[in-house]
C-alpha cells in the first residue's frame, strides 16, 4: 500500500522540462494507465491525441493561456471525446487524466494538467484537426523534468467530516 500512496504523492505539477524527447513506450504506458480508469456504466468516452513534433508541441502550448511553460515539453497529450450524451463525461475524463498524471510521475516524467473550456476549444481543435463534435478535456504537456518537486500530501484532517457535517474527529 505504501508504494501506491507514494506514487500518488509523487505526482506533482511540473512546469520545467529539459526538451528531451519522450519514448513512445513511456507515453503508451501512461495512456494504458489512463484507460484503466473507472468509467460510469463503462462508457469510456475518452480518446487521446498525442503530439510529439516539437513545433506542434510549442504551438499547442502557446495557444493555451496557462500552458506556455510547456513549449519545451517532449509531448502534449489531449484527452478528448464526444461529450454529448455522456452524462458522466467530466468525471470519467478526470479519472482517466489523473491516472495518466500518476503514471507519468511513476515513469520519472513530469506533466501538468491544463484545463480546457469552450473558449479554447476552437483554436486547439484547428491545430490538431479535431472535429467540432469532440471536446478537448485538457491540454497536458509531458516531458523529462528539469525540476523535481518533492512528493507531498496536502492532507488536512479539518476537511474530513465523520458521519455528519461538522464532525471532524473520529
Amino acid at each position: 500500500m505504501n508504494d501506491v500512496l507514494h506514487a500518488i504523492q509523487k505526482r506533482r505539477s511540473v512546469r520545467k522540462f529539459t526538451g528531451a524527447p519522450i519514448p513512445r513506450e513511456a507515453l503508451l504506458a501512461a495512456l494504458e494507465a489512463a484507460m484503466a480508469a473507472p468509467s460510469a456504466r463503462n462508457a469510456r468516452p475518452w480518446s487521446f491525441l498525442v503530439v510529439t513534433e516539437r513545433s506542434s508541441v510549442a504551438a499547442l502550448c502557446k495557444a493555451h493561456p496557462y500552458a506556455e511553460f510547456g513549449t519545451n515539453a517532449g509531448a502534449v497529450v489531449l484527452p478528448f471525446g464526444a461529450k454529448k450524451n455522456h452524462r458522466w463525461f467530466d468525471q470519467d475524463m478526470a479519472a482517466a487524466t489523473e491516472n495518466l498524471l500518476i503514471a507519468v510521475a511513476h515513469l520519472g516524467l513530469g506533466a501538468t494538467w491544463c484545463g480546457m473550456d469552450d473558449e479554447r476549444q476552437a483554436v486547439i481543435r484547428t491545430l490538431v484537426g479535431l472535429p467540432e463534435d469532440q471536446f478537448i478535456f485538457a491540454l497536458i504537456p509531458v516531458g523529462v523534468p528539469a525540476e523535481t518537486p518533492a512528493p507531498r500530501t496536502q492532507f488536512e484532517a479539518s476537511r474530513v467530516h465523520w458521519e455528519r457535517f461538522g464532525q471532524t474527529s473520529s
